[in-house]
């Protein structure tokens, strides 16, 4: 499997990523090891997660992914084969949140024991938190490095311009830096990634791993009408994309999975992973069967004609 480095990290990911956000959520039990376990036998070693995942569910609080996989990870003897990503920041309670240096020491230590290791390997800022400099942010994350806690750090949701200062004051402070970007991308949700994300992860030399890889499961061309939401429970997050655009984006997927003998969403996929800003997409899965079909987008080479095709079908 081929391997690619994040940013100048060090670490190396396969072109893929597991999206841990369904774990404790829409999957659960066993299933979440039986999961992992046939997502590293199938070649791949990224798994993405947060500490707040998946606190939206009644009944929960966040943590319960990190628990999960720290359940996998003890039981299983696979710490040395996997990179563990997860994040900090997002909003767990009115006093657990934020980028300031005391909480971002005291969550990870929260996201360690969950995790059932001792150290993350790319530990990344969920969002922005505009009442904390990023000096004391990025002190936060150089201490977590300095004691081996963490290994390297990235940022989701944290816009271009932070991105940039914190970049700069890295360098001026000598302290660690962002090695990588979460942002949104797909084939249907292209416009910000690409006039604005793109060009500054290039010029930086941050890897990219993108989220909503499958616009909320859109373009896995299992919704196609209004009719197909009613019993999703991501339907709410699908609506907006049944439109003239995202059928003609469904359609083009259509014919390059009938060239391929492959389905939609690995197209869709795919064409991620042949963007060359693109380091890994993240993608989630609830069942053996459907990881497996969407894990093939990995071995698929698009032709430049159904690239031109895609790009042209999903153009703004």
């Amino acid at each position: 499997m081929e391997k690619r480095e994040l940013g100048s990290s060090g670490l190396k990911t396969a072109p893929l990523v597991f999206g841990g956000n369904v774990f404790g959520w829409t999957v659960k039990g066993n299933d979440n090891a039986l999961l992992l376990d046939a997502f590293l036998d199938a070649g791949f070693n990224t798994v993405d997660t947060a500490d707040v995942y998946s606190a939206w569910v009644p009944g929960n609080t966040g943590g319960e992914s990190e628990t999960e996989i720290g359940k996998w990870l003890k039981k299983s003897g696979k710490r040395d084969q996997v990179i563990i990503a997860t994040k900090v920041g997002g909003e767990l309670s009115k006093d657990k949140k934020g980028l300031k240096k005391d909480y971002i020491i005291k969550a990870a230590e929260g996201s360690l024991t969950r995790l059932q290791t001792d150290y993350i390997d790319l530990y990344q800022s969920h969002y922005d938190d505009a009442a904390t400099t990023v000096e004391e942010t990025m002190r936060a994350y150089d201490q977590l490095i300095k004691e081996g806690k963490v290994r390297a750090i990235g940022a989701s949701n944290v816009s271009v311009e932070r991105i940039h200062e914190s970049l700069k004051v890295s360098r001026e402070k000598g302290l660690a830096s962002y090695q990588t970007l979460q942002p949104e991308y797909n084939l249907f949700d292209r416009e910000q990634y690409e006039t604005t994300t793109e060009p500054f992860a290039k010029e930086q030399n941050l890897g990219v791993i993108s989220y909503f890889s499958l616009a909320s499961g859109f373009l896995s061309g299992k919704y196609r009408s209004t009719d197909d939401l009613k019993d999703s429970s991501r339907g709410g997050m699908v609506k907006k994309y049944l439109n003239e655009r995202g059928f003609r984006i469904l359609k083009a997927l259509d014919e390059v999975a009938a060239q391929y003998n492959s389905k939609p969403a690995a197209i869709a996929l795919a064409w991620l992973i042949a963007r060359p800003s693109v380091t890994a997409p993240i993608v989630s899965a609830t069942s053996i069967s459907q990881l497996h079909e969407l894990t093939k987008a990995a071995t698929l080479q698009l032709s430049s004609e159904a690239i031109k095709a895609l790009n042209t079908a999903s153009a703004y």
